[in-house]
Parts: structure tokens; C-alpha cells; sequence
């Protein structure tokens, strides 16, 4: 049954209360995941909203987010805030018979507006589930590298300082338990200042935690009577959008002092940098997932659009020789090759069975696993470097006796280097270079997305080849000075400098990966020299001098 038709709980429809957790996407559970893609309505709190709305299905109705705009995160904010409004929202749908998933922050157990609506569901008769989530009390000193409790079972306590009433402060200052407190950035010295006024020591650690658990968070570690003049010297100013939501945890046993020692999170290579990547969504997705785990931000900005060939003729002859036994072997030097010769065979009603009996190159394991998901295993994935001077080490010699057949099928694009055929040539093998699409200058991405390369908004850009290079410069211009500029190998090093830019990453190896890997080491380089230097870590963007330097040669 499709997630649209499914409504086993009757006319009445059903609610899912689910908890998205303190922000970072991969915390959803799976049951979360699993409701969200049977869900006919989404209503969500505006900081989980692109969390959970990547899992629900195309056609889900957002009607709390269509009400305040789509792009006015304010007014959307303001209208999850009016309880009796968003009551009305989710008892409403529900009675027509929909099934509701409503979304919030942390976990719905800790969220007061979360048990009124329930309650309301109960009244109406509606049935209703609550799926829990990590709550940001738990999850954000996690990610911050404060353990609440240690060794020795220390008391853990919370506290919400914005509800908190004279008997809870009294409690809190009375204990010697680690507490975890609900507050704001803004209001953070002066909850400091209420809890030694209830009698913690002024001395007690205390850490601070911002935008927890995504890549912006940010923690600050102190005491309860230095807090406010370390942050004023920080100069960590108001948000213009509001308070800023923050955690701190208070104590002796909360960790405070080890946090050098335990900060997986903030101490990751690239964390928070802003990584461009020149490829499509498609191209970059494992590569962005790898960046991701280092703590990066990709924004994915294809440089290059793939357009079928001029004339499909010589195509259309090689598939059908493809189908007639003309070739012993096909190789394919690309995923857009994979994709070209994949769309040939839909529209001729073929599948991968038509490559029985003949043999199939990829050029590196990208193209190899866009291989295994059409359904074709490959025979011959270079051992060594990823490329075509590396297939050619591993392709086998023509040989009459063993081969009956000394044709080589070599579907690529239209701008592809001579080395491969040349190659095969020579080990010799007849080759049928047929262009299979054609490579043309992507249109130019969004204007902020143009000023922010030319204005050092970026951290680091990824070229992964020449054409890259020629192409990101000539749609948005060319990067910054202060931006890291990592390049896959020589070639594209070489027509990077020729663009006046200074390569400061070089990949070890011509593979996506290992390049992403280098950018990873070159930031742990750089973090680990700034903290032996006493200094600040900062992103590259985050030193952006007054004027550009000169151009290098």
C-alpha cells in the first residue's frame, strides 16, 4: 500500500509526534525516517523544517509553512508559536482522515507545546504515536565533548532558565549535581550570575554551547563568574534573527576542563569550512559525503552540462554492433559514458543483459559502481591510479588466439584525450571511438553563490580537472586569495596557476577521494599549527584581508 492511500487508523486519520532532534540531520532515528515517508501532512518547527522535510515524499502538504512563506523563517517561527493555531493545524488534518506527522526540535516529550497538542488529539479521538528524539539537553554537550556524568555516577540535573521558578534556583545553587541549562547566549551571564547568587561557587566550570550539533556550533569554556567577560572579549554580539538558543552545562563532574581532550566534534579537520565542489549532485555525492565527515559545508556547483552528441548516428551504430557481437570489449572512462550508453538501451527496449559475452572496462570505482547499479559487473578496473594511462597498465595485449574478436568499443565525451585509444592501439586492439555526449559550460550559479567565490566566502574549492578550472572561472569568476585551492593532480594544478591562482593542495593520486583526503590533512596541519601557536583556529574565510594579493605567475 502507497504512503498516500495508507490510513489503517480510519476516517480519523492519525498523528505522528516526532522529535528531529537538536539539528544534525544524520541524528533522525529510523522510525523517524519511516514516518516522515508516510506522511500526507508535515508540520514542523521552523530549525528542524529542511531536516525532515529531505525525508518525506514530494507531495506532502506543508500548510504551517506555505501560511508564513516559505523563505520568512520569522513569521514561520511566530506561527509554530501560536499553540491554538497550530493545534487547529494538526487536529484538523487529522479529522480529515490524513496522517499528520508534526516535527519538532529535540525530543516531544520535553516540548510543552508538543503534550498540549497531544492532548488535544486525545480529546478529539484521535490517534496519535509519539516517536522520541534526542533531546537537545543530551545531544548538544554530546557533540560539545561535556559527558554529563562520569565514573563516579554524579546527580545530573536540568533546568529551563526562561520557566525556571525561586524554589528551582534555590535547588540548583543548593546541589552539587552537574546541571544542564536551557538558555540563551544573550542571557547566559546572567543566569551565571543567578545560580552563584543560589550559592554556586563563582569559580564553579561551566561550558556554552551554540548551534549545537551542526556545523556552526560553536562552545566556550569558563566559570560561572568569568562567562560574561569572556564573551565580551570574544566579541560574540546579539543575533540580529533573536536570541540564539544555547546549552550550558555547570560543574565539576560536567567535564569542563577536559573539553581539550574530548571535542571530537569542533576538532574535526574542516570544520565548518565552506567547501565548494565543481560537480553536479549526482557527480559529488560520495565525495560530498566524505567532506561532510571531516566537518566541511559542500555546496555542490556544476561547472560542466552534459548534452547528447550533435548527430546520434554513430551511437546508434556502435549500441546496435554493441547487440550484434561486433566488440570483445567496452570501456567506459566516465559515470556520463555509463549514463549515455544506459539511455541508448532504454530507449531500445535492452537491458544489461545485452552485454553477455562481452567484456567491460571502468576507468575507477566511480564508474564501476554506476556499472553494478545498471547491472553490470565490470571484468577490469585499474589496480592501480584511476585513470586511462591506468587501464592501459592492466588492459591485455590482443591475442588472436584467446580473442576472437579485436574490437574495443570506447563510448566518451566529446572533449576526451587521445591516450586511451592511442593506447590500445598500440597493444593492438581496433578501437571505435564514438562520442557519446558532449560537454558544454554549465550556466552560471545563483548571484550570491558568484559573490561569495569572488568574495572569499569559500574556504576551499575542489578542482578536479582542467576543465573545472576554466569553466568555474569563466561562469563565476575567479576565487578569492584567501580561498584553499586543491587540485586532483598536475594538469589541472598547472591551468589553475595559469588562471593566477595559488594551488596550495595537491592529491597524492588523481582520485576524488584522495584529494578530499588531502584537503582534510592540509586543514589538520593548519589547525594544529594555529593551538601550538597559542591562536584562534579560523577558517580560511574568516581572515579575508583588506585587498586581494597580487597574481602569481
Amino acid at each position: 500500500m502507497s504512503p498516500t492511500t495508507n490510513h489503517s487508523y480510519g476516517a480519523r486519520g492519525h498523528v505522528t509526534f516526532l522529535g528531529a532532534g537538536p539539528g544534525d540531520p544524520g541524528l533522525l532515528t529510523l522510525r523517524a525516517v519511516e514516518a516522515l515517508a508516510q506522511a500526507d501532512v508535515l508540520i514542523a518547527d521552523p530549525q528542524v523544517h529542511d531536516v525532515v522535510r529531505a525525508h518525506a515524499r514530494p507531495g506532502v502538504d506543508t500548510p504551517l509553512r506555505a501560511a508564513a512563506g516559505d523563505d520568512t523563517s520569522a513569521a514561520l517561527a511566530e506561527a509554530v508559536a501560536d499553540v491554538a493555531d497550530t493545534i487547529n493545524l494538526v487536529t484538523r488534518a487529522a479529522l480529515g482522515g490524513r496522517r499528520v506527522v508534526r516535527a519538532v526540535q529535540g525530543d516531544p516529550g520535553l516540548d510543552a507545546n508538543a503534550a498540549d497538542e497531544m492532548l488535544a488529539c486525545a480529546a478529539e479521538g484521535i490517534t496519535f504515536e509519539v516517536v522520541p528524539g534526542i533531546a537537545n539537553a543530551v545531544g548538544i554537550p554530546a557533540y560539545a565533548g561535556v559527558p554529563l556524568r562520569n565514573g563516579h555516577g554524579a546527580d545530573v540535573r536540568f533546568l529551563d532558565s526562561g520557566t525556571a521558578d525561586a524554589r528551582a534556583w534555590s535547588e540548583a545553587g543548593a546541589s552539587d549535581a552537574t546541571l544542564v541549562v536551557t538558555t540563551t547566549l544573550e542571557t547566559v551571564a546572567a543566569t551565571a550570575a543567578e545560580l552563584v547568587t543560589a550559592g554556586r561557587k563563582p569559580d564553579t566550570p561551566l561550558t556554552v554551547t551554540v548551534d549545537g550539533t551542526t556545523t556552526r556550533q560553536r562552545t566556550w569554556t569558563a566559570t560561572l563568574g568569568s562567562i560574561g567577560q569572556q564573551l565580551k572579549a570574544a566579541k560574540v554580539l546579539p543575533s540580529p534573527g533573536g536570541a540564539r538558543p544555547a546549552i550550558a552545562v555547570v560543574g565539576e563532574r560536567g567535564a569542563a576542563a577536559q573539553r581539550d581532550r574530548l571535542a571530537w566534534f569542533e576538532s574535526k579537520p574542516l570544520f565548518g569550512w565552506q567547501v565548494l565542489v565543481p560537480r553536479t549532485k549526482e557527480q559529488a555525492a560520495s565525495l560530498s559525503d566524505q567532506l561532510r565527515s571531516y566537518g566541511a559545508v559542500p555546496s555542490e556547483v556544476p561547472t560542466i552540462a552534459v548534452e547528447p552528441p550533435r548527430t546520434p548516428q554513430q551511437m546508434e551504430r556502435a549500441v546496435k554492433g554493441l547487440v550484434t557481437g561486433r566488440y570483445e570489449w567496452i570501456a567506459f572512462t566516465s559515470v556520463n559514458a555509463v549514463r549515455a550508453v544506459r539511455e541508448k538501451f532504454e530507449e531500445y527496449g535492452l537491458d544489461a543483459r545485452a552485454f553477455a559475452g562481452i567484456k567491460v572496462a571502468a576507468v575507477g570505482e566511480q564508474t564501476a559502481k554506476a556499472l553494478v547499479d545498471f547491472g553490470v559487473k565490470p571484468d577490469l578496473v585499474p589496480s592501480g591510479e584511476q585513470s586511462a594511462a591506468g587501464l592501459l597498465e592492466d588492459w591485455p595485449p590482443y591475442d588472436p588466439v584467446f580473442d576472437p574478436i579485436d574490437r574495443v568499443f570506447l563510448p566518451r565525451a566529446d572533449i576526451a584525450t587521445e591516450t586511451l585509444v592511442a593506447g590500445l592501439i598500440e597493444l593492438g586492439w581496433e578501437v571505435d571511438d564514438v562520442t557519446a555526449y558532449r560537454t558544454v559550460r554549465a550556466s552560471p550559479p545563483p548571484a550570491a553563490t558568484r559573490e561569495a567565490i569572488k568574495g572569499g566566502g569559500f574556504d576551499a574549492v575542489l578542482f578536479t580537472s582542467s576543465s573545472t578550472v576554466r569553466n568555474l572561472v569563466g561562469i563565476a569568476g575567479k576565487p578569492h586569495n584567501v580561498t584553499v585551492i586543491a587540485c586532483i593532480g598536475p594538469a589541472t594544478a598547472k591551468t589553475a596557476e595559469e588562471h593566477g591562482l595559488r594551488v596550495d593542495v595537491m592529491s597524492p593520486e588523481p582520485s576524488v577521494h584522495r584529494l578530499a583526503e588531502a584537503l582534510a590533512e592540509f586543514g589538520a596541519r593548519r589547525r594544529t599549527a594555529a593551538l601550538e601557536a597559542g591562536e584562534a583556529v579560523q577558517r580560511p574565510s574568516e581572515k579575508r584581508p583588506a585587498r586581494r594579493r597580487a597574481r602569481t605567475s
